[in-house]
């Protein structure tokens, strides 16, 4: 996806970009290639494929939710940035905290919010289920994007969501998850009120974003630790 076309693509999704967003984007990139030489952030670094599998992937999450109406949202093993950090650059007044257990990535986070000279976004470096123990109700709404296993990213992003809040995973195909997902559905509290299936530009791959709300307090349990949980390069 050439610069340009990304650009369509956003007016589609409903989105309009200034000037000041492009030069971000394009200064997010760069330093993406950059750091990527000596930390391992992605194995994307082709600028169009950055472009579509990235930055475009990570802006259809405006599919499920209206970011005008949301104060703040938490990114959970956001690795490089996805969603969070685009949706940062596309939504400046939204409040946003990136959450990753490698010091590495985090340090690169940093690098990028201050080149791109972003305010009201929070960098954390943490395991999920330590930084939710601490920190529960506090976000109107949870992503996480191409992190496996449903179950335990339920387990670990309610405790965070507000009451009538919502979490909101971006998977690139959660038939089965779903199905695996009953029981933590039923006793964290929590119902899939949407669900959308869609394909990329250009590629048509699949991909699937689920819309759950939270209902009440629950409690986590915590089986394991959620950084031991891989994410997966779309």
């Amino acid at each position: 996806m050439t610069e340009s076309r990304f650009y369509e693509e956003l007016g589609i999704l409903g989105i309009d970009i200034t000037e000041t967003q492009k030069q971000q984007f394009r200064l997010y990139f760069e330093l993406l290639v950059e750091w990527n030489q000596k930390v391992n952030l992605t194995a994307i670094t082709d600028q169009e494929q950055v472009y579509l599998k990235h930055f475009y992937d990570s802006a259809t999450l405006v599919k499920m939710v209206s970011f005008d109406e949301v104060g703040s949202l938490c990114d959970i093993g956001t690795g490089a940035g996805f969603p969070g950090l685009v949706l940062k650059i596309l939504f400046p007044n939204l409040e946003v905290t990136l959450i990753d257990a490698l010091n590495k990535r985090i340090l690169f986070l940093k690098a990028v919010i201050q080149s791109l000279h972003l305010e009201k976004i929070e960098v954390v470096h943490a395991r999920a289920e330590d930084y939710a123990k601490e920190h529960r109700e506090q976000f109107d709404i949870v992503t996480s994007r191409a992190v496996s296993s449903l179950p335990v990213l339920l387990e670990y992003s309610i405790p965070l969501v507000k009451i009538n809040g919502f979490f909101i995973p971006m998977k690139a195909n959660i038939a089965q998850e779903i199905v695996d997902s009953k029981h933590a559905i039923q006793t964290l509290y929590v119902e899939l009120v949407d669900q959308i299936q869609f394909q990329l530009p250009l590629e048509n791959s699949q991909r699937t974003i689920l819309k759950f709300r939270k209902i009440k307090k629950t409690e986590a349990k915590f089986p394991r630790k959620f950084s031991e949980i891989k994410k997966k390069h779309l």
